[in-house]
């Protein structure tokens, strides 16, 4: 079956400027849903003549693309909102047969229609699975926020969270895992509209640990407005877990195998019967992952020059599991409970070992080389429970949502090193030996409770306003200790304390909203009060800090046309310094170069404006954004090297950043069979990093590219083709050099369409490499890595009811 064609535009929702903020934080939000057609209809037990309750009703366009859906109330009535096209309707119930409509047309001169009293017939056995293949677009695009379809995606087969991110426009993941969007790490991700376990202790990276086929979808929101909290100065990327509600049984379940190993299951199960929708998830996968580096530094003292090559090569394996389970109960239809419950473990075992070889003006002047093996095992449950309730009052959008989240993280990670030094010819020199050992536990505690109200007013008003609290209790156990000549570990001084991190953040939002003819607009005000304190026990250090600030925002959408619109946003965020840029330890995998926190960071603000316009063809969409940010106080790492040739990298306050750029993204069907999504994004950045050296200063162009083309064969067969690069990149001490990667997916549907089969290579090439150079005073360092290598994967994708 071949992919819908995009659908035109058919409203826009819109957002500005033009605050009025009250004493409360108020800020401004209003997006217009302008549906244009309507069909409405009546339930019935085709032998009772009983009303339904709770039924199914899907619409679908003539290829089976699902555009509209709704369920039936107490009394079996049900009015679904579409936009302007010929469909059909498909309506399901749990023990009874399906009923697929006729198809219909609605259109300006006839924008309802009424289907009437439909009877539904009691099935002898279990209700026959009807099958219904509904495709979504991978991308839809509006002005404030941009949804990713993930599982449209071929490249995702397989993968992880981390994978799907690296594969949406304006994204980007580096090697190590970190995440950017538009060029800054500074973004704040969510899962389901919260903080997750995933990114607290390990940040972006720890993404790897949630299958892909547990993700629904992906939302990236580059100018937030005042509902969303502060944080994250490049804007916000929400991961959206599958749930579904469809009467009935339905779920998905899905087999990988992949070299380098990878293998994992997934499913996702949901059954709904009348007041009560079960569901859960469920996904285990293990991976043996190995990665390799260089590094090749010069550290200038007086006349000489010492040289130091580095070679790392190392392997973790790793288990991951990851089951979510709950149930909404419907009060009705417009009272809904929701409780969820998540767990998750992963567990590794890595080894690393590292190559020092000296030298000392050139290399043709060998001194020694040393080497030194990690061996680490770790730990790492946590979970998560949400109960949250939605009341949906008579008038269209009058909502109120509250919701309590309660986060456990816990992590133990044993390691042993080894360390030898040599003589050129391989020699041990005596007294040389080394063995340490690191034993780390962390722990996190964090209770979230969240309140948002909507009233509507007036024809296109709304009035909008929120309250949420955080608590959060982050406690590392660290000691570091070393073998005497005795044999006998004894903890090392200064490497053996207890940081403890207690944040409290309280928020107020209010937002207002409204429409005048083709003009939206919309103006709000966050208040954020955050009260923040680090303590290290042993040596009774304790660094207590509180701050309140206003975040406003505004958004002025103009439509020209309904295919046509304009938007001009402005807000301000925040990035507070969390555990890892505060905690004061210090990494010891590798003994030539430390990464460390800094307990005296300070928070960085950014102010931010957007004017972006998105025009709909029949063929696709281009979606354009010119943006500026200026940044104070920004948060960076800068490395230092000392006399002897070990660096540390912390990070810092620099003075500020400020950045500009232009933004494209687009699809485009040239034939049925071909569809073109792309990106690119250019911009320029000046960074001012001279309060911590007078040459740290750094201006810099650089673009993003990211392309993907996807044929649409016969016989149910699909292939798809990307192609990323993001170019060179100056920093404030050196430069990041390019990536080049591309990958390759062919899908092919079997049983009957109720299965994929997907081949999936990502980094063909093998290209996918973080290569930077870093230059300071007294050194030169160049290093080479590769934590991901080329991966192929073979996946089994099957559905039930889907």
């Amino acid at each position: 079956m071949t992919e819908p064609k995009p659908i035109p535009m058919k409203s826009f929702s819109a957002i500005l400027l033009v605050g009025s903020i009250f004493l409360l934080p108020f800020l401004a939000f209003s997006q217009q849903n302008q549906t244009k057609g309507k069909i409405k209809g009546t339930l019935l037990d085709q032998t009772t003549k009983e009303a339904l309750p709770f039924a199914t009703i899907g619409v679908y366009t003539e290829k089976d693309s699902l555009v509209g859906g709704g369920i039936s109330d107490e009394e079996g009535n049900y009015s679904v909102d579409v936009p302007y096209g010929r469909f059909y309707a498909l309506i399901e119930f749990m023990g009874f047969e399906a009923v697929k409509s006729d198809f219909f047309t609605l259109s300006r001169e006839n924008s309802s229609h009424d289907l009437g009293e439909t009877g539904l017939s009691a099935t002898a056995a279990d209700l026959s699975e009807v099958v219904v293949q509904g495709e979504k677009t991978i991308m839809e695009l509006s002005l404030d926020k941009r949804i990713f379809n993930v599982g449209k995606d071929l490249a995702n087969a397989g993968g992880n969270a981390s994978d799907i991110l690296m594969n949406l426009p304006s994204v980007s993941v580096d090697p190590q895992g970190n995440v950017s969007l538009r060029g800054s790490t500074n973004v704040r991700i969510l899962v389901d509209g919260k903080p997750s376990g995933l990114v607290s202790f390990k940040g972006s990276s720890g993404l790897r640990q949630l299958p892909a086929n547990l993700i629904e979808r992906v939302e990236v929101i580059t100018n937030p407005s005042a509902r969303y909290e502060a944080e994250g100065m490049a804007g916000v990327i929400n991961i959206i877990l599958k749930k579904d509600s469809s009467q009935g049984f339905n779920g998905s379940f899905e087999v990988v195998t992949g070299y380098p190993t990878n293998l994992g299951f997934t499913a996702n199960l949901n059954y709904r019967k009348n007041r009560f929708n079960w569901f859960i998830n469920y996904g285990i996968a293990y991976r043996d992952q190995p990665y390799v580096g260089e590094i090749y530094q010069e550290v200038y003292d007086n006349d000489t020059t010492f040289i130091m090559q580095q070679t790392t090569d190392g392997n973790v394996q790793s288990i991951n599991n990851n089951i979510r389970g709950g149930l909404d109960y419907f009060f009705n239809e417009k009272s809904i409970l929701t409780a969820s419950y998540l767990w998750r473990r992963s567990d590794a075992h890595r080894i690393t070992d590292n190559r020092y070889e000296d030298y000392i003006n050139t290399k043709d002047n060998f001194q020694s080389f040393t080497t030194r093996r990690q061996d680490e095992t770790e730990q790492e449950p946590n979970s998560e429970i949400v109960v949250s309730y939605k009341k949906s009052f008579e008038q269209k959008g009058h909502e109120l949502t509250t919701a309590f989240t309660y986060l456990n993280y816990w992590e133990n990670s044993d390691q042993t090193y080894t360390q030898n030094t040599f003589t050129p010819e391989g020699v041990a020199k005596p007294g040389t030996e080394l063995l340490q050992t690191s034993l780390n536990d962390e722990y996190e505690n964090q209770y979230l409770i969240q309140l948002d109200y909507t009233k509507p007013f007036g024809k296109e008003g709304k009035l909008e306003s929120g309250f949420r609290t955080s608590f959060r209790e982050m406690k590392n156990d660290y000691v570091v200790s070393e073998s005497d000549e005795n044999g006998v570990l004894e903890p090392i001084p200064g490497l053996d304390n207890v940081f403890i991190y207690d944040e409290n953040i309280l928020a107020a939002y209010g937002i207002f909203g409204n429409k005048v003819d083709k003009l939206s607009y919309q103006a709000g005000l966050r208040a954020e009060y955050t009260d923040v304190n680090t303590i290290l026990e042993e040596t009774n250090e304790e660094n207590p800090r509180s701050y309140t600030n206003l975040f406003p925002s505004a958004h002025l959408t103009y439509n020209v046309t309904d295919e046509n619109a304009f938007q001009l946003s402005y807000s301000r965020r925040v990035r507070r310094p969390v555990y890892n840029d505060l905690s004061p330890y210090v990494t010891l995998s590798d003994s030539r170069n430390f990464f460390s926190g800094n307990p005296d960071l300070n928070p960085e603000y950014t102010d931010a404006l957007e004017l972006g316009h998105i025009k709909y063809f029949e063929k696709g969409t281009l979606f354009s954004t010119v943006y500026y940010r200026s940044t104070m106080d920004k948060i960076d790492r800068i490395r230092s090297v000392d006399e002897d040739g070990n660096s540390i990298t912390r990070p810092y306050n620099l003075n500020g950043e400020n950045s500009f750029g232009v933004e494209f993204t687009g699809d485009y069907r040239p034939t049925t069979w071909w569809k073109l999504d792309l990106g690119v994004n250019f911009f320029h950045a000046n960074i001012d990093g001279t309060n911590i050296q007078p040459d740290y200063e750094a201006k810099t162009y650089s673009w993003l590219f990211r392309q993907t083309s996807r044929f649409t064969l016969k016989n149910g067969m699909d292939i798809q083709f990307r192609a990323n690069y993001e170019a060179k990149q100056k920093t404030a001490q050196g430069i990041r050099k390019g990536i080049f990667f591309m990958d390759l997916s062919v899908a092919k549907r079997i049983m009957n369409q109720r299965g994929n089969l997907v081949l999936n290579v990502t980094d063909i090439l093998n290209s996918r490499r973080n290569r930077y150079i870093i230059e300071g005073d007294n050194f030169f360092t160049e290093g080479d890595s590769q934590f991901n290598r080329r991966q192929i994967n073979l996946t089994l994708n099957y559905r039930i009811k889907q």
